[in-house]
């Protein structure tokens, strides 16, 4: 089957910082875990699935299942079902390392040079902890696509024949590659294949029975498939499950130490008291973990520790937290560690405009009983092909009242209409193409790239005056540099031109 995680237009969710009041905790818990059950029933009809678990201290205040691990055989999300993790998995990485750190195995001053052979000299200067506030100067691009097939030994050559971005130990830049190099050095220095070490040093003994790539003992039923909403076919489709993409073979070194972690709510929730109670690491390990070494963002309220982004509420209280996706599985994990309260959210349904604010919205339920949040809002894509389900092309202008009455915000993401726009014009269906592509020009009239799509839709339906109308606008919107849309709509105009 194709590979839909090429194909998609996955935007990369990063850590974000949500304002969040005081704590206020006199709520009854019986009553806060019925107001996060409503908030999070309320999505089901809107193909929303997930697991939740929310903890304040030893005690689990919700820990609950919604929508379904496998649609097609009908089983349902619980506690229990299993999910990719995405970049949750960097923090039990840098844990490893900060393990081979306390076994005087490793410091976090050794460097590349110092740990492999024919180390490239522009990368033999980076350091482990450089790798671990993503500080090596290393590209946000990734050198191949996580589910290609790839030895370590394909890697550390793409590694070192690779083009640094910036001169390591300058700036911090998220990037993927450093993480896998993380894992290539805890293979390197404990003599263990990476799996191996996280479950005999940290998984095991930590508790976390369900968390690894391979090796637990995980029930089928249990483990869960990734579910996207297909355009050419406007219906939700399953991607399967991480293994199927591996193919029952090793985990992929595209893959490993940056993201693909397999795991449960519950097990997050333990690893997250084996942090709080010094079970694996030592006191001073956590502190080293969980501290904000570098900003995120120059000027920043944010700061990335050793695979953990650190925040604070408004009122100064710590923040430890990190999400991760592969595109259609997201997690997030946050961590109030002053005041010991957990948030785990695991979901293996891609809904871009949604999940990277669920988790903190039950972090506020869970903190302020007076807050009310915004509903989880359905995929943008399906609401448009349910109202084109119901209505002619002709009645396209009441189109965007439908989307916001549906998201409870205006439509903002320019690329949802166009896209199923030429979806439509693919399928030679030209009113539709036509009436979708006019009202996204319409709705966002300053985007030059809309009005050179809106020209090629035009045109491919024979609209050849109005086409070069919307070409010629295109130019006048040009940006002054780096005008990806100008040298199409140039050319447009010329085939117009010539065919009069």
């Amino acid at each position: 089957m194709p590979n839909i995680l090429k194909r998609l237009v996955v935007l990369a969710i990063p850590v974000l910082a949500f304002v969040l009041p005081c704590p206020a905790f006199a709520e009854d818990d019986s009553r806060l875990a019925q107001r996060i059950d409503a908030f999070l029933s309320a999505a089901e009809p809107h193909h929303f699935s997930g697991a939740v678990l929310v903890a304040k201290g030893d005690e689990v205040l919700l820990s609950r299942g919604y929508g379904y691990a496998d649609y097609e055989a009908g089983v349902k999300v619980s506690p229990e079902t299993v999910f990719n993790i995405g970049s949750v998995t960097k923090q039990f990485t840098a844990a490893a390392i900060l393990k081979l750190v306390e076994q005087d195995k490793l410091h976090l001053g050794d460097t590349l040079g110092d740990l492999f052979d024919d180390t490239p000299k522009d990368k033999a200067g980076i350091t482990v902890h450089q790798l671990l506030t993503h500080t090596g100067g290393i590209s946000r691009q990734d050198l191949g696509f996580r589910y290609d097939e790839a030895s370590k030994e394909d890697f550390l050559t793409a590694f070192f024949a690779s083009t640094l971005a910036t001169e390591p130990g300058t700036r911090h830049e998220y990037a993927n590659t450093g993480y896998t190099l993380l894992a290539a050095i805890v293979e390197q220095t404990s003599g263990q294949p990476f799996e191996d070490y996280l479950q005999q040093h940290l998984l095991e003994p930590a508790g976390l029975s369900q968390t690894g790539y391979l090796q637990p003992d995980w029930r089928a039923d249990r483990i869960a498939n990734g579910y996207y909403f297909d355009l050419e076919t406007a219906t939700w489709k399953s991607w399967g499950t991480t293994f199927r993409q591996w193919g029952n073979g090793p985990v992929t070194w595209f893959g490993i130490g940056k993201g693909d972690l397999h795991s449960t709510t519950g097990d997050l929730y333990n690893w997250h008291k084996a942090l709080r109670d010094g079970t694996v690491l030592s006191r001073e390990s956590v502190a080293l973990l969980q501290a904000p070494h570098v900003p995120e963002t120059e000027g920043g309220t944010t700061f990335y520790g050793y695979g953990w982004s650190i925040q604070s509420t408004n009122d100064g209280r710590r923040i430890v937290t990190h999400n991760g996706s592969n595109g259609l599985f997201f997690a997030d994990l946050i961590r109030f560690v002053d005041e010991d309260l957990v948030v785990v959210f695991l979901t293996n349904v891609s809904l871009p405009e949604a999940v990277d604010s669920i988790a903190w919205r039950v972090a506020r339920l869970a903190r302020d009983e007076s807050y009310v949040p915004p509903p989880i809002a359905p995929l943008s894509y399906e609401l448009v092909y349910r109202f084109m389900d119901s209505h002619t092309a002709s009645e396209a202008g009441i189109l965007l009242s439908f989307m916001e009455a549906g998201l409870g915000r205006p439509l903002e993401n320019p690329a949802i209409l166009n896209r199923i726009g030429f979806q439509r014009l693919r399928e030679d269906d030209c009113d539709w193409s036509t009436a979708l592509l006019r009202l996204n020009a319409g709705q966002f009239p300053d985007d030059g790239n809309l009005r050179d799509s809106l020209g090629e839709g035009l045109l491919a339906c024979g609209h050849e005056a109005e086409a070069a109308d919307a070409f010629r606008r295109a130019l006048q919107l040009a940006p002054d540099v780096d005008c990806h849309w100008c040298q199409n709509a140039n050319a447009r105009l010329e085939q117009i031109s010539g065919a009069r």
